[in-house]
C-alpha cells in the first residue's frame, strides 16, 4: 500500500484501498455501502486544503486519519485541533503504507467509550446541540450496558417514564426506547465484528433470548441481519442507517430529518442551534416512552 494518496476510500471486502478522485459526489456512493471508510493521510499533502472536504464528508462513512511526522505534529500546533474537529473513527500514526489489514482492524475495533463516540457522532450531524440532550442521551448509551427496559433506565435516570420521553420529543429526536434499542444494538454489533461465537451466543449474553429476536429487531431498526452487521465493519454506518429510517418513519422533526438528509456541515464553527419542532409532525406510532 506504499501507493496511498492522500485522500482514499476502503470498503468491503477490504482488500485494497483506491484514491479518492470524485470528491464529494465519490464519497456520497461510497458511503451508501456498508462499512465504508475514508482514509486520510495527513503528511501527503496540505491536510488544510482536504479538511472541509474530510469534515464534511457523508454521514456513515467512517474516517481513518493518519497523522503527519512527528516532526511536523510537534511544528503544527494546528493538527490535532483539526483532527479532533473532523472526528476519526481511528487514529494512526504516521506511516508510509499501512497494511490494508491493519485498516480494516481499527475499523473494527470498538469504541473505547460507546456513549462518547455516539453523543459526539450526533453533535457532529447537528442533530443535538443543548448540554441537557447531550447528557440524557449519553446517559441512556452508557446505561444500555445493563438495563434492558425503559422503566429501569428511567428510574436509574431519576425521571419518569413520560419526563424522559418528553424532553427528546421536545428536541424533535427518537423516544428513550429506540435510543436504548440502538445502543443496545451497537454494542451486539461489535461484539458480532469482533468475536467467532455464533450470533444465538452472542444475543443470549447480551440479553436477547435468543438469535431470532436480535435478527428481527435488527432488521426493523437498520434494515440489515447480523450476518451483514458481521461482514460489513464499523458501527457508524449502522448508527445512520437508523437516523435514516427514524427519519423516514417519523422518529425525527422535520427539521432534524432535513439535516440527516443534508449531511454534516463542514465549517469550523459549531452546528447551529436545534429548532423545535413544530406542532403537529407525523411521528410513527408510538408512545414517547
Amino acid at each position: 500500500m506504499s501507493s496511498i494518496t492522500q485522500l482514499s476510500l476502503l470498503a468491503h471486502p477490504y482488500d485494497k484501498v483506491r484514491p479518492l478522485t470524485g470528491g464529494r459526489r465519490e464519497m456520497k456512493v461510497a458511503a451508501s455501502i456498508p462499512g465504508s471508510a475514508l482514509i486520510w493521510a495527513m503528511g501527503r499533502g496540505d491536510y488544510a486544503k482536504s479538511r472541509a472536504l474530510v469534515q464534511g464528508r457523508p454521514g456513515g462513512l467512517s474516517l481513518i486519519a493518519i497523522l503527519p511526522s512527528a516532526t511536523e505534529v510537534t511544528d503544527d500546533p494546528d493538527v490535532l485541533h483539526v483532527v479532533q474537529r473532523c472526528r476519526p473513527h481511528g487514529l494512526l500514526p504516521d506511516h508510509a503504507g499501512p497494511a490494508v489489514q491493519d485498516l480494516a482492524q481499527v475499523l473494527r475495533r470498538p469504541p473505547l467509550d460507546l456513549a462518547a463516540d455516539v453523543t459526539d457522532y450526533l453533535l457532529w450531524r447537528g442533530l443535538v446541540v443543548d448540554r441537557e440532550t447531550t447528557h440524557l442521551i449519553r446517559r441512556i448509551m452508557e446505561l444500555s450496558a445493563e438495563l434492558r427496559s425503559i422503566t429501569a433506565l428511567s428510574r436509574s435516570m431519576y425521571l419518569s417514564r413520560r419526563a424522559l420521553g418528553r424532553r427528546l420529543f421536545n428536541r424533535g429526536l427518537p423516544v428513550p426506547s429506540h435510543w436504548l434499542q440502538i445502543a443496545r444494538m451497537l454494542r451486539l454489533a461489535s461484539r458480532l465484528q469482533n468475536s467467532d461465537a455464533s450470533v444465538f451466543s452472542i444475543a443470549y449474553e447480551s440479553g436477547y433470548p435468543d438469535g431470532f429476536s436480535v435478527s428481527n429487531q435488527m432488521q426493523r431498526l437498520i434494515g440489515c441481519r447480523p450476518s451483514q452487521v458481521r461482514e460489513y465493519l464499523g458501527w457508524e454506518w449502522i448508527l445512520e442507517a437508523w437516523l435514516r429510517r427514524e427519519a423516514e418513519e417519523g422518529g425525527l422533526a422535520p427539521d432534524a430529518a432535513r439535516q440527516i438528509s443534508a449531511g454534516p456541515k463542514s465549517s469550523a464553527g459549531p452546528p447551529p442551534p436545534f429548532p423545535r419542532p413544530r406542532a403537529g409532525r407525523p411521528r410513527r406510532k408510538s408512545s414517547v416512552t
